[in-house]
């Protein structure tokens, strides 16, 4: 089970993350692309940073909005969405590229990945773009009760997927993650995260809000690193990890 995290979303003097403490203990870096977060500076920066680390690469591309963090819905036609999805991937690649390594994946953020998991549509043309520019490139989706509906669409673009789960993001009845703003949607306790990821490497299923359970087949979990409790608790995944054995995921750095 590979552990992965959003990346590089400091811009110019404002600072967000603690990447530095977090990149030993990930094995995926979701490197933001400049529209939500981030900035040419702290994108070569978080790429060396990975290579450093021997941390597989991924583009982290949101909709155009840093003054919400990419946290805002907004309505794009298909034509509009894949060109700024091609623009943010190629940037990074570009970056990437200059340091002897390339992109492995892409995982949309914020207000897109949820969309994206709702709106077949939406799904649809960030494939096409990914197809587009690299179709060797994986796509990283949210793991649910939609699985076999979203792998299809996939076999139809000819794009893999890598499906996540999130450590420490609570999950509502259908599947999908709770809304930041609802009571108990973000987790800070330790050994609340720590339950919930042995909850998803061991049975197969995570708790929801409304004290039910859902399956959950996933490859990668999700963790994030935006303050010393986050650090430490992605410290503490790690370690949990590695007590239970588990067999990693074959996905390498392309270097």
């Amino acid at each position: 089970m590979k552990l992965n995290c959003d990346m590089g979303e400091s811009f110019g003097s404002w600072q967000k993350g603690m990447d530095a403490e977090v990149m030993p203990y990930i094995d995926m870096a979701n490197i933001a692309c400049g529209f939500h977060a981030s900035d040419p500076m702290t994108m070569d920066l978080t790429v060396a940073m990975a290579k450093e680390y021997d941390v597989v690469i991924g583009a982290h591309p949101g909709y155009p909005d840093l003054l919400g963090f990419g946290r805002r819905t907004m309505q794009c036609s298909p034509q509009e969405l894949k060109t700024l999805l091609i623009y943010q991937i190629a940037a990074l690649d570009g970056i990437c590229r200059t340091h002897s390594t390339r992109l492995s994946y892409v995982k949309p953020h914020g207000a897109l990945y949820n969309q994206m998991m709702k709106d077949s549509e939406v799904l649809a043309t960030v494939m096409a773009a990914i197809h587009a520019y690299d179709r060797e490139l994986a796509l990283v989706v949210l793991a649910n009760g939609n699985r076999d509906k979203t792998q299809h669409l996939a076999d139809q673009q000819g794009i893999a997927l890598l499906f996540e789960a999130f450590a420490d993001r609570a999950y509502d009845s259908n599947g999908y993650l709770a809304k930041r703003d609802q009571p108990g949607a973000v987790f800070n306790d330790i050994e609340q995260i720590e339950q919930q990821v042995l909850g998803i490497i061991h049975e197969g299923k995570v708790s929801t809000l409304d004290g039910g359970e859902i399956p959950l087949n996933a490859d990668t979990i999700c963790v994030h690193g935006d303050n010393a409790q986050a650090v430490a608790a992605v410290r503490h995944i790690r370690q949990t990890l590695a007590v239970s054995l588990i067999p990693p995921l074959t996905l390498q750095a392309q270097q």
